[in-house]
């Protein structure tokens, strides 16, 4: 048998999985806070809901000439969002966790904020603020897992990439609309 110094020999790993196994996906060799990671992702949970709430509204307000084009894409980004909130909520379960759907203190669990907006191009620059405060704090997260938790990391990179693309095209609509104006005037 080949020496494999970055691979804790076999008979250990096999001793190890067997010690524990009420943890499920959790094992000996798992280094984050699980407390923390729980609780980060929660807060993740909270603010995919209240952007999928968000987008859903502002998918069913769009109004005025780009209105199609624009309720169009708050709703494939609302359906995004929900993936994400699915996402965080089994991989809460699988580190031993409780998902918290509550509405109660939902807002104030999740790191951006609902803003319904006025009209069109409010909603958009509201979905465009919510889209980098999502991408900044998941890049805060993504940093502090590092590599004590590298499936909570890739979903939450995951994430992050969408919420970056969701980024770009609420701003491609926002300059879509300044020409738009342009033009009419």
């Amino acid at each position: 048998m080949t020496s494999q110094p970055f691979l804790t020999d076999i008979k250990t790993i096999r001793d190890r999985a067997r010690q524990h196994i009420e943890d499920g996906a959790v094992t000996a060799g798992y280094n984050a806070d699980r407390e923390t990671v729980i609780q980060l992702l929660n807060e993740v949970l909270a603010t995919e809901i209240v952007c999928t709430l968000r987008y859903k509204r502002h998918q069913y307000m769009a109004t005025g000439l780009s209105a199609k084009v624009a309720a169009d894409e708050f709703q494939e980004h609302a359906r995004q969002e929900q993936q994400h909130a699915d996402w965080a909520a089994e991989r809460i379960v699988q580190l031993g966790g409780e998902p918290d759907f509550s509405p109660e203190g939902l807002v104030s669990r999740a790191h951006a904020e609902y803003v319904p907006g006025e009209n069109l191009r409010d909603m958009i620059k509201e979905d465009l603020i919510a889209e980098r405060i999502a991408i900044d704090s998941y890049r805060e997260i993504a940093a502090y897992l590092g590599d004590q938790d590298p499936t909570t990391r890739r979903i939450i990179e995951d994430i992050l990439a969408q919420e970056e693309e969701h980024a770009d095209d609420m701003q491609g609509l926002l300059e879509g609309l300044d020409a738009l104006q342009r033009n009419n005037a």
